[in-house]
């Protein structure tokens, strides 16, 4: 397949969410994966490092655009206000322009962070985040009633804590997700027919059936489905002539206890919870609960979920602040919390700049936060081993003066978790496995050398080197850098100086009035959010 002089002029991005490299190299080599093994041979492959943290509202986008958070613009699920509420996160966040967004005509598909669904010149079925299909997910709005006729209930993903003690069902249940994702990937090809520039694909099931299931027979059985559908998109793109790109977000791994941070700044006196006083003192005296007054509602025919569509965001965080539980932002008492962690390890100095009942002075926020790092990081199990991994926000994210200021991870197989805890260690629950920094890039087309070895590919590479790869510009702001180790010596790609061009910042004064409530419970499933 390598060896061409002649370069591609289209691409296909097949992702693959949450496989590491591990499995894929070890179940290829002994000739499990097929279709992927042919891939590797014929092409360019390696390990792709991740975002920090290595999760998948970053990761995507970094992917789609070539840049680090910090100019994409997207930090996690939810995004936090300075009065300590949070909305989540959408595409309308999206600051760079993503690859559709340069080629076209361009077909999308089940791409997490892009609802709400956008017009591009192409099809775009919207992916993770998305609340429901009683949505627009599709654009053109045609597509919609042509997957509706041809995927009878198709989800964009599966309601997790109802499968976390029938594993057996949720196995089942993934299959199905996989197969109607499949049929969808055929209705976007046929679709776009032979004038295309860009196919740009997701499957999200690997991440979702890992964090339930950690098991070696039942993840190589879900594998080799993965692996028939690499080989229809080899098929596709040899076609089509075009370059594939098969990647991941991050990897995966065991994991056996969760160590909750916003604890361990409680410890440290970083951090205070509420007292019980004034009505939430009241309502607890009386053992009222936020479980107490759901369960109520729901002997009425009353969800959360009602409460929530019905009423508007602020009257719902105010009355959430007023029910006691456990709860990462209405159970910490911000007058006097000097940082917290909110998200997936976002930690927040509460400065006076930033936050409307901070503390910390704007001086004084370097050594807080040197303070707060060597606390986390000196936080150790019985073994004397660390327990995170912790990051500056100001070198990870350099040109966001409102980036998190500390990113905070689980190293090995602990996994951290922001919401509040009576103990530093818990139980992992229904959860068997979490995200790894080692992803997985394989490169196969015209230009791509056979058999080629890539090392230290990183997300924000995938675009560059697909862009360049393809003959096109290369956006000058690009945090990635071409991989020219993917590309045969004489192939036009390697033998080209990369072509930059001028981006402009994606602005959008379009608010999305939408409800959240069934994608937040799917996230609590998988252990995104608390």
């Amino acid at each position: 397949m390598s060896g061409s002089t002649i370069p591609s002029e289209r691409a296909f991005v097949l992702g693959l969410d949450g496989v590491p490299w591990r499995l894929i190299e070890r179940w290829s080599d002994e000739g499990e994966l097929p279709n992927i093994a042919r891939v590797r041979e014929e092409g360019a492959s390696g390990t792709l490092d991740s975002t920090r943290p290595p999760t998948t509202p970053l990761a995507w986008p970094s992917i789609a655009t070539g840049v680090w958070p910090d100019k994409h613009g997207i930090y996690g699920f939810q995004n936090l206000s300075s009065e300590y509420s949070h909305e989540m996160y959408t595409s309308r966040d999206l600051a760079q322009p993503a690859l559709w967004d340069q080629l076209g005509p361009s077909h999308v598909g089940n791409v997490p962070m892009t609802y709400p669904v956008r017009e591009i010149d192409g099809t775009m079925v919207t992916g993770m985040m998305t609340p429901s299909t009683d949505r627009e997910f599709a654009h053109p709005p045609e597509l919609q009633d042509e997957i509706d006729a041809r995927i009878p209930n198709y989800e964009i993903s599966l309601d997790y804590p109802e499968y976390a003690d029938r594993p057996d069902e949720f196995e089942a249940a993934v299959d199905e997700m996989l197969a109607k994702r499949r049929e969808l990937m055929r209705i976007q090809m046929d679709r776009a027919g032979d004038d295309w520039q860009l196919f740009f694909f997701v499957y999200t099931a690997p991440d979702r059936f890992q964090h339930l299931v950690w098991d070696m027979d039942r993840l190589l059985a879900h594998y080799k489905k993965l692996d028939r559908i690499v080989g229809d998109v080899v098929d596709y793109t040899d076609d089509h002539d075009a370059d594939l790109y098969i990647v991941s977000d991050h990897g995966f791994g065991p994991i056996e206890e969760l160590v909750y941070v916003n604890r361990i700044l409680e410890r440290e006196g970083y951090l205070f919870q509420r007292e019980d006083e004034g009505t939430r003192g009241a309502l607890a005296s009386l053992g009222i609960s936020r479980d107490a007054i759901t369960g109520a509602l729901s002997r009425v025919g009353i969800t959360e979920e009602t409460l929530v569509q019905s009423l508007p965001r602020r009257l719902v965080d105010s009355v959430a602040e007023q029910i006691p539980g456990d709860h990462a932002l209405y159970d910490v008492d911000y007058d006097r919390t000097v940082a917290f962690v909110h998200d997936t390890g976002n930690c927040y100095i509460n400065d006076t700049d930033r936050f409307d009942r901070g503390l910390v002075a704007p001086s004084e926020v370097g050594q807080v936060k040197a303070d707060i790092r060597a606390a986390l990081e000196s936080a150790t199990d019985e073994s004397g081993d660390p327990l995170l991994e912790v990051h500056d926000g100001d070198e990870l994210f350099p040109t966001d003066d409102e980036s998190p200021d500390l990113v905070v991870s689980g190293r090995g197989a602990y996994e951290s978790r922001s919401g509040m805890a009576e103990s530093v260690l818990g139980d992992t629950g229904t959860y068997e496995a979490s995200h790894r920094s080692e992803g997985i890039v394989l490169c196969r087309g015209p230009s791509i050398e056979a058999g080629a070895t890539l090392r230290g590919a990183r997300v924000v590479d995938i675009a560059p080197t697909l862009l360049h790869g393809i003959g096109e510009p290369v956006p000058k702001n690009a945090d990635g850098r071409v991989l020219f180790d993917a590309f045969d010596d004489d192939a036009t790609p390697a033998t080209t100086k990369v072509e930059r061009t001028a981006t402009s910042r994606l602005e959008t004064d379009e608010e999305v009035d939408e409800e959240f409530g069934d994608v937040e419970d799917r996230l609590k499933g998988l252990g995104y959010m608390e």
